[in-house]
């Protein structure tokens, strides 16, 4: 089979489309063949060689898919061949075929077309986990994301929003602030040029936010602690601001808040925390939704698989709003 190689860690000249030994379909694994991958800010970590797969997995890139079950491994009931399926991976996305562990599968959603159900597995399982099975979000909170026009952004929105939670964004320019509006952010913050605690401030009467999703990290981190409302819970999920800050206790302890730091690749496929109680929560809390049409990926554009490069190159300068997909056969 074929799949995007990283010869050497680099910038997106080193993505190859080559030729790679076909996966095997291991005890409590199904094999995927296919349809579209989604490009994720981890990809473009791994490909600079600062984040490698977790042991055991794949070195090809890609941290979700969809497609169509090919193969079915020992031990594994519920699936079929011939299923149309999107899947949360530790990574091997960006291939013709993936073997998935059978717990990390959804069904795709009826009324999405099966390549762009690509555009879901990783966004939504990243929300749900963070923002509401471990922050909390409820009817009648304060939630701020940053970088709402960004893929986990455009879904954090929309789940906030249907969650009855006022929702403040932040985002680089006018038309990506009017995109997350119309999905549902009450108050947008342009980040270049408006100081997002004074807003927050602002907004809130001084009250600040119950809670914060944050991919910047280190940059971010003082000025997060300050935006928050007593009892407010701060996750970082990225570091696009670096890895080290200070923190100051004393606000933290004034303000009771509490600040977590989470990753989801890395989580185990079963036990606490583990990948299929999340995936398991998203079918059961989100799905039904996602199939009404009252929460909808967002994609940006579609690729040819053989394109990463220029796949990669449009994600890190954030020229896109959701998600740019990979799709396979080219």
């Amino acid at each position: 089979m074929r799949a995007v190689t990283i010869t050497e860690p680099g910038g997106p000249e080193v993505l190859t489309w080559a030729e790679v030994p076909d996966p095997v379909c291991r005890p409590g694994e199904v094999v995927v063949d296919v349809v579209a991958t989604a490009v994720n800010r981890a990809d473009l970590l791994q490909r600079q060689g600062n984040y490698s797969p977790p042991p055991g997995a794949t070195q090809v890139p890609g941290l979700e898919c969809s497609g169509i079950v090919s193969e079915v491994g020992e031990g594994v009931t519920g699936w079929t061949v011939g299923d149309e399926v999107c899947a949360l991976l530790a990574g091997g996305g960006y291939a013709e075929r993936v073997a998935v562990p059978a717990p990390q599968l959804l069904p795709r959603p009826s009324g999405v077309e099966l390549a762009t159900a690509a555009a879901l597995p990783e966004v939504t399982c990243t929300v749900w986990s963070n923002v509401f099975m471990l922050a909390g979000l409820g009817r009648g909170d304060t939630f701020l994301v940053h970088g709402g026009s960004s893929g986990i952004g455009t879904m954090a929105i929309q789940l906030a929003a249907r969650a009855g939670a006022r929702v403040l964004t932040t985002a680089g320019t006018a038309a990506k602030l009017d995109v997350c509006r119309e999905l549902g952010a009450d108050v947008g913050i342009n980040y270049r040029d408006e100081d997002f605690v004074e807003r927050v401030k602002e907004a809130t009467d001084g009250r600040g936010v119950d809670v914060v999703l944050d991919n910047m990290g280190a940059a971010y981190l003082a000025r997060n602690v300050e935006a928050l409302a007593v009892g407010g819970r701060l996750v970082v999920i990225g570091m696009q601001g670096g890895r080290k800050a200070e923190l100051d206790l004393g606000k933290l302890l004034a303000k009771r808040a509490s600040v977590h730091a989470t990753a989801l690749r890395s989580r185990p496929v079963e036990g606490p925390g583990g990948k299929a109680g999340i995936v398991a929560a998203v079918r059961h809390d989100v799905w039904p939704d996602v199939e009404r049409g009252t929460i909808r990926p967002i994609v940006d554009r579609r690729l040819p698989m053989s394109r990463a490069a220029e796949a990669h190159q449009v994600v890190e300068a954030s020229e896109h709003v959701g998600k740019v997909l990979l799709v396979a056969g080219g």
